[in-house]
Order: C-alpha cells, then structure tokens, then sequence
C-alpha cells in the first residue's frame, strides 16, 4: 500500500489518520517508515515505525452535515437535511466533544467509518469552535462589584452553568469557545 499524507488507517483496533510519514533506509538492518499519527476519537498524536513489510490496513472515513434534532433520556437524535436520513446516537458512544453546548437545529459534521456500502459506524461528530447561546439565567451582581471586574455564574439556554463577567444579563446572547468552555463575547442580535 502506498503511505501518504491524510490516508486512515486501522491499528491496534482504532482509527488514524497519517498526519506525516518518512521512509527511512538506515546502513545496516531492514527499512522502516516512521509515522506521525493522529487517533481519530482522542486527537492524541503519537510516533510509530512500521517495518517496510507491514500491512498496513485502509479504512475509508465518511462524514456528512446533520442537524441537531433534541435529546432523549440518553440518545441524540439527527438530521440529514438533505437526503432526511435520521441517525441516533447514543450518548456512551461520544467522546471529546462537549455536548453541553450542543442546540437543538446547530449543524453539524458527523464521521463514519464505512465497512461496506451498507455498513457505516459511527466514528465521532464535531460541534462548531464557537456557538452562540443565550443567557436564560444569571446570578445578581452587588452594585461595586462590576467596577472590580467579577464573574458570575449563568445558565445558558442548553441548561449549561457558565462563567461569564458580571455585566451579562439574563435574555443577553454570548458566544462560547466550546473547545475551553469559556466566554468569547457579548454579541448583539
């Protein structure tokens, strides 16, 4: 199989994609390409030599925009907005993504790993860097403390508890970095 950049492949039962790669022919011994790969579900990046003679295994890697349908007891449900596919999830099946900033119509990229034409498994999904949510509700801030530049505690629309300065008022819409959990801005809309 010819290596390059961006291939996936199946090792030690999970998914990677080859981010670099080096064949390497030292003067004494067998050839080797050295590899830089990112698993698929953790993000880890780790280095790994393969011998010039291993089988690496391809996998093909599918993904597709759905729309944030609502949430069960524990499933999420999508939408294909254009072929109207609807897909379940289970909530044990995701991982590193913060689902808590997940909203109801929010589109977004779901990955499979296909096995056949009519075997497709979920891989993981990916939300937006930054979601715009409203502020339902905010503790009071004591008059002074806005001068001193204090935080607060809101609860977003997702019902996601939030830290945010002092000046946010309840019915005001903030963007989310939903990578750090953290405040971006107040954003008028």
């Amino acid at each position: 199989m010819n290596i390059k950049k961006g291939l996936h492949i199946q090792w030690k039962n999970e998914i990677f994609k080859i981010i670099d790669f080096l064949h390497v022919k030292p003067g004494k011994g067998y050839a080797f390409i050295r590899t830089k790969l990112k698993n698929l579900i953790t993000g880890h990046i780790i280095e790994n030599n393969f011998s010039a003679k291993y089988k690496l295994k391809k996998v093909q890697i599918e993904s597709h925009f759905y729309r944030y349908l609502y949430k069960g007891k524990n499933t999420f449900y999508f939408i294909n907005d254009s072929t109207y596919d609807q897909i379940q999830i289970e909530k044990r099946l995701i991982k590193n993504v913060n689902i808590e900033f997940l909203k109801e119509g929010m589109i977004i990229s779901i990955f499979f790993h296909v096995k056949s034409e009519k075997e497709k498994i979920f891989l993981f999904f990916k939300i937006p860097s930054t979601v715009i949510l409203k502020v339902e509700e905010t503790e009071n801030v004591k008059k002074g403390d806005t001068v001193n530049n204090v935080n607060k505690v809101v609860i977003l629309e997702t019902g996601t508890r939030l830290l945010v300065p002092s000046f946010i008022k309840r019915g005001d819409f903030v963007k989310i970095n939903t990578v750090n959990k953290s405040y971006v801005e107040r954003v008028r809309k």
